[in-house]
C-alpha cells in the first residue's frame, strides 16, 4: 500500500486510540483541502528483534494501517488513502515526509492532559519545530464544533497562519476567530493591525463568518483559554523568526496545553500585504 507523499496529508499512526483520533482529524483536513491521505507507521526493528516473533510485530503494524484506513473510509470515504511502513523513529520519518507533504500530523502523546508539565522533548513538539510544512497535533478527545481560532500578532509568521486559518475555515464551513493579545504594560496600537490583516485575507474568502478580538493579557494564557471552545487552533511557528528547529513561546504553550487540535503553520509562503 506504499505511495509517494507529495502533496498529501501524512499522518503518523501508532497503536493508541489517540493516534486513531488523529487519523480522523487528518482525514477531515485531507477532505477539506482535496488532498490524499498517507498513513505512515514507523517500525522499530531493534525492538522487533527482541520480541518473540519479528513476523508478529510486522503483522501487527500492517493491521494498524488497515484499521486506520478503515476509519478514513468511515469518516471521509472520498479521500484516497495510501499507507507505508518505514524503519526508524516516527518523528524522523515524518520530518522526511514533510519535505513533500501538504501537512504532517501526529498525536500529542498525552501532553494536553499533563497539567503544568512542559515536555519539550515530546515527539509532537520536535515535529512542530523541525518539519518543513504545517504540522497538525491532534488530541485524544474530539473537539467541540466551535470556531477556527488563530492568533495574530502582526508578524509575517502570524499573517501566514491567518491565511491558512481562513482557508481551513472556508473548507470546513466554520466561523473564524482571530485574536490579538496585548501584554500588560505594552501600548495598544489600536485594532487597525488586526482588522487590516483580517480584511486582506477575507477578500479571498468573503463567505467566512469572522470575529476579531483584541485582548489585554498574557498571550499564552489568553490563547489557551480561547482554544477551549475551538474546533482547531492555529498559530505561526515563531513570530518573525520561523526558523527550522525553533518554536515560539506561544506556539509551544498551545501545543502543551490547548485541549483543541493545534496547527503550527510553517513552510508556506506568507500572505502578501497590499501592494506586494
Amino acid at each position: 500500500m506504499a505511495a509517494p507523499t507529495h502533496g498529501a496529508v501524512v499522518v503518523g499512526v501508532g497503536s493508541s486510540e489517540e493516534d486513531l483520533q488523529v487519523v480522523r482529524e487528518a482525514a477531515g483536513v485531507a477532505a477539506g483541502h482535496g488532498r490524499p491521505l498517507h498513513l505512515l507507521h514507523a517500525f522499530n526493528w531493534a525492538a522487533a528483534l527482541d520480541a518473540p516473533s519479528v513476523g508478529g510485530q510486522r503483522v501487527e503494524a500492517e493491521r494498524l494501517l488497515e484499521r486506520a484506513a478503515q476509519i478514513v473510509g468511515e469518516v471521509e470515504p472520498a479521500v484516497p488513502v495510501s499507507g507505508e511502513i518505514v524503519e526508524g523513529a516516527p518523528v524522523e520519518a515524518l520530518i522526511r515526509a514533510s519535505e513533500s507533504a501538504f501537512v504532517v500530523a501526529l498525536g500529542d502523546g498525552g501532553m494536553a492532559g499533563c497539567g503544568t508539565c512542559v515536555p519539550a522533548d515530546a515527539p509532537a513538539v520536535q515535529l512542530a519545530a523541525r518539519a518543513g510544512c504545517p504540522v497538525l497535533v491532534g488530541r485524544a478527545e474530539p473537539p467541540p464544533q466551535g470556531p477556527v481560532l488563530v492568533g495574530v500578532d502582526g508578524s509575517a509568521s502570524s499573517r501566514t497562519a491567518l491565511g491558512f486559518a481562513f482557508d481551513h475555515a472556508a473548507r470546513r464551513s466554520a466561523r473564524l476567530l482571530a485574536v490579538r493579545v496585548i501584554e500588560p504594560g505594552r501600548p495598544d496600537e489600536g485594532d487597525e493591525l488586526l482588522a487590516g490583516a483580517v480584511a486582506r485575507c477575507a477578500r479571498r474568502h468573503p463567505g467566512v463568518p469572522t470575529e476579531c478580538h483584541t485582548i489585554r493579557g498574557d498571550p499564552d494564557t489568553v490563547l489557551v483559554e480561547q482554544s477551549r471552545s475551538a474546533q482547531m487552533a492555529l498559530v505561526g511557528a515563531r513570530g518573525d523568526e520561523p526558523w527550522r528547529g525553533m518554536l515560539g513561546e506561544v506556539s509551544q504553550s498551545l501545543l502543551y496545553h490547548s485541549p483543541a487540535p493545534v496547527f503550527v503553520v510553517r513552510g508556506i509562503d506568507p500572505e502578501p500585504r497590499d501592494g506586494e
